[in-house]
């Protein structure tokens, strides 16, 4: 076995279980709870294991390039913190995060359209996935139902399983969620006495399929899920990385009592700070901030010291205008590429912003098997199945190109295209 067979021998063979790690059983197998069976590895992660061997073209992780932060300033920043701060900064904190950080985030929320919220409906959470999963926490009861964009994030699939919910996916098209199809499948579920308990969305250049949700159906979908008793869950760690610098209106900026909002510092300055939070309606503030501080007790205090000495001394806007350029830039040699070297046939999103452009393949091309060609042809990619509840093979592949230079992108899908291509033929066989 080579050293790629044994990789691969990691990852399962089976679409049906999107890249999900098999356990073997064992002597405390019957300990395990009903829920633990529902709690699987990460696609993306098991992908991202593979693509760090050398000569991969990775085109499978969505990562911010932390190459262009101010390395230096920021250790500067994080040494005067602990030598002048040590005692706060390596402390315990309050479980709602530090009043300085969630008036500096209701700042950041100011730019990306929100104005007017309260610092005290802001709690701080280990970046926007740990919201997540609060948000199943405290809503969710095994057996109900949360709606999703289809495809939708991954992590949040997890999540959401995890706690025995019924994902049920809504159809998109280019221009977003569709309304029609959610009022139809609210109807249909509702109808069927099924308790639907909230909207998961991520607007802005969805993950993984970069599309954006156009602003003339914003308040139409709100107003679909106010008019049927449910909550809408706003997944917004995109927004600001619009490549025309005009972030879109959120949901929550209209709709405070009916949209929780949640953000992420993961995609606009760093992911390994671990820092996010949600901007609760007041109604719900305290049920939310309780079942978070059960989980995590306080968030690190270091961190979020770290981020509002940056916002406050640093030129964020100026970096996130940086990260606009980069993206675009790298957006558009993918679509470069895409156009001079896909096969006829294949199609693909156009993205205003984000990470992400999603592929789509004939009917009868499943992409998880290609995954293993794809690596002999030395590039990584992430089969289209992991971002959807549904067990049916995927004709669909992301593609991601934010931390991908130009000419490590464009001959990533010169490698890629030739794979795609042989499928297809032989699908049309």
């Amino acid at each position: 076995m080579t050293s790629q067979d044994a990789d691969l021998a990691a990852l399962p063979a089976e679409t049906e279980v999107a890249l999900e790690r098999a356990t073997a059983a064992h002597r405390h197998q019957h300990l395990f709870s009903q829920r633990s069976a529902n709690i699987k590895q990460s696609a993306v992660r098991d992908v991202f294991d593979i693509s760090m061997r050398p000569g991969l073209v990775s085109l499978a992780g969505g990562n911010p390039y932390l190459q262009s932060l101010p390395l230096e300033k920021i250790a500067g920043m994080a040494q005067r913190l602990i030598a002048e701060h040590g005692m706060a900064a390596l402390q315990y904190g309050g479980g709602q995060g530090t009043e300085e950080l969630r008036r500096a985030i209701c700042g950041v929320m100011e730019h990306e359209g929100i104005t007017g919220a309260d610092p005290a409906n802001v709690v701080i959470t280990a970046g926007s996935q740990s919201a997540q999963d609060v948000a199943a926490k405290v809503f969710c009861n095994p057996g109900d139902v949360v709606l999703c964009e289809n495809p939708t994030y991954v992590g949040a699939l997890n999540t959401f399983e995890a706690y025995e919910v019924q994902v049920e996916p809504v159809a998109m098209d280019e221009h977003g969620l569709i309304p029609s199809e959610l009022q139809r499948r609210i109807e249909e579920l509702q109808g069927e006495g099924r308790s639907i308990k909230f909207l998961y969305t991520i607007p802005s250049f969805n993950n993984p399929s970069g599309i954006t949700l156009a602003s003339e159906r914003r308040q139409h979908v709100v107003e679909i899920c106010r008019e049927a008793g449910i909550l809408v869950l706003e997944d917004n760690p995109y927004g600001l990385l619009r490549f025309d610098g005009q972030p879109l209106r959120p949901l929550r900026a209209d709709n405070p009592d009916d949209v929780i909002y949640l953000g992420s510092f993961s995609k606009i300055l760093a992911p390994g700070l671990r820092i996010g939070w949600a901007l609760l309606p007041d109604h719900l503030q305290r049920s939310f901030y309780l079942a978070n501080e059960a989980v995590t007790l306080c968030p690190p205090t270091l961190n979020q010291m770290l981020i509002t000495t940056y916002l406050a001394e640093h030129d964020w806007l100026d970096q996130i205008d940086t990260y606009r350029q980069l993206y675009a830039e790298r957006c558009s040699a993918m679509l470069g590429a895409l156009k001079e070297f896909m096969p006829d046939g294949a199609s693909w999103t156009e993205p205003e912003g984000g990470f992400f452009v999603w592929v789509t393949l004939p009917e009868g091309v499943d992409t998880y098997p290609l995954l293993y060609d794809a690596i002999d042809a030395g590039v990584v990619f992430i089969p289209g199945a992991a971002f959807s509840p549904s067990d049916e093979p995927s004709n669909q592949l992301r593609l991601a190109f934010s931390a991908v230079p130009e000419e490590a992108i464009r001959e990533g899908v010169r490698r890629l295209a030739p794979v795609l291509e042989k499928a297809m033929a032989g699908a049309g066989s």
